[in-house]
């Protein structure tokens, strides 16, 4: 169960963090943004998403980490967590952002990341 849950904490967590990154970006195409915009109010908004996150992360860790009777190691949970971070980030930035779209030499850094959980599985 303990892989379960880390699994959705990062996701979930992820969701947040590319939200906290990355939306400020998409409001102000929307104009809820403007230029004019104080940077301090875009950055207040950004940490009132990054609660969340964190409040997901950290149990996620926590819960799967092989020292607290999790099924990861450190180097399993980081790699798997960015495995996450850029799948969530690429439905993401296809979903909202127009004229971001995939190519080859995205398909090769993901078969890349495959690779890099794979090898950081292996005994």
């Amino acid at each position: 169960m303990s892989q379960i849950y880390t699994i959705g904490l990062l996701i979930i967590s992820n969701i947040f963090m590319t939200i906290a990154w990355y939306g400020h970006l998409k409001l102000q195409q929307l104009k809820v943004f403007t230029d004019d915009t104080p940077l301090y109010l875009i950055i207040l908004c950004s940490w009132l998403l990054a609660l969340p996150e964190y409040s997901c992360q950290v149990p996620a860790n926590r819960i799967g980490f092989v020292g607290n009777g999790g099924p990861y190691t450190l180097m399993q949970l980081k790699v798997i967590q960015e495995v996450i971070s850029l799948s969530v980030f690429t439905v993401f930035v296809t979903l909202f952002f127009n004229g971001e779209s995939l190519h080859w030499n995205h398909a090769m850094a993901f078969l890349c990341l495959i690779l890099a959980v794979y090898f950081v599985f292996m005994k």
